[in-house]
């Protein structure tokens, strides 16, 4: 299947027989949810995928349920055509890329709604993103049947929503995160890169260079919760035109963390912050993850 490029197939029902078929054969299957747009940040998920499965499924569709009234939904790069070459580069097999009309039926109704998680960060800051997340991914996962799954860390919050959400609701797929992959300095890959002027790309970068500082001062023994947030959001504050939050949070609960407290083994440092026009997410976990964009100095 691969050599003649992946079989692009917009119909759910079809694409969930081609799965079915896939495993009767006795394949394992690694599926990769993106919204298009690909980028090497995606691709090294398709390779992880490629480790962990025989068939490689990817799926293409902008869901418009986690789109907010005055978010980019109508301006989100669409390039199926492209996006399929890359993927038939990597040796994918399965491409599903729906119509919002197969996917979300008429009269359409159920939400999937997981509590605690989607409290804070971009849960705060976007009501109702992540029941659009969550409700396109078990849907998602209903089409392509029992997998490994593959998710990026740079959307930090929606991996642990989606950890949850299988959890609690027995679905029968492996959640893998991935680290983040970065461009040159450091700045997280996203679609939404393609927004910045190359002004505003240079003043990007020092979003994770404020993580990175937090990392060197955790690597000298610093766990002052405020010393360690205060040191991104100096960063931060020079690179953005607004931020939506800096925050110092438990790994796990996602939880805010108090300044007066003290970090244990590891700790969540999360930023959104718009430059120019564009509305960028980057992370990192102290004490778990390799510092954004090489050793702090």
């Amino acid at each position: 299947m691969a050599d003649a490029g992946p079989r692009v197939i917009a119909d759910p029902a079809l694409f969930r027989a081609a799965c079915d078929g896939a495993r009767g054969a006795g394949l394992k299957i690694a599926f990769v949810p993106t919204m298009g747009a690909l980028h090497e940040g995606h691709l090294a998920l398709v390779d992880e995928a490629r480790r962990r499965g025989d068939v490689v499924a990817v799926s293409i569709f902008v869901n418009p349920a986690q789109f907010g009234p005055k978010e980019d939904f109508d301006k989100y790069p669409r390039t199926l055509e492209a996006d399929v070459a890359k993927l038939a580069a990597r040796g994918v097999e399965l491409v599903l890329a729906p119509e919002a009309s197969s996917m979300y039926a008429p009269g359409h109704a159920t939400a999937v709604r997981v509590e605690g998680l989607t409290r804070g960060l971009c849960g705060g800051k976007r009501p109702g993103h992540f029941e659009g997340v969550a409700t396109i991914v078990l849907k998602l996962f209903n089409i392509v049947g029992p997998c490994t799954a593959v998710f990026g860390r740079k959307d930090y919050q929606q991996l642990k929503v989606i950890e949850r959400m299988a959890c609690d609701l027995d679905v029968p797929v492996t959640i893998i995160g991935h680290p983040t992959v970065r461009e040159q300095g450091g700045l997280a890959m996203s679609s939404r890169n393609a927004y910045l002027s190359a002004a505003e790309r240079d003043r990007a970068l020092l979003l994770s260079a404020g993580l990175r500082a937090a990392h060197g001062m955790w690597a000298r023994g610093e766990r002052m919760i405020g010393a360690l947030r205060r040191a991104v959001v100096a960063s931060v504050d020079k690179a953005a035109d607004s931020v939506d939050y800096v925050t110092a949070a438990d790994p796990d609960t996602l939880a805010e963390l108090l300044d007066s407290t003290v970090a244990e083994d590891r700790l969540l440092l999360a930023v959104a912050a718009r430059v120019g026009k564009t509305r960028l997410i980057d992370n990192t976990v102290l004490g778990e993850d390799a510092p954004p964009g090489g050793e702090p100095a």
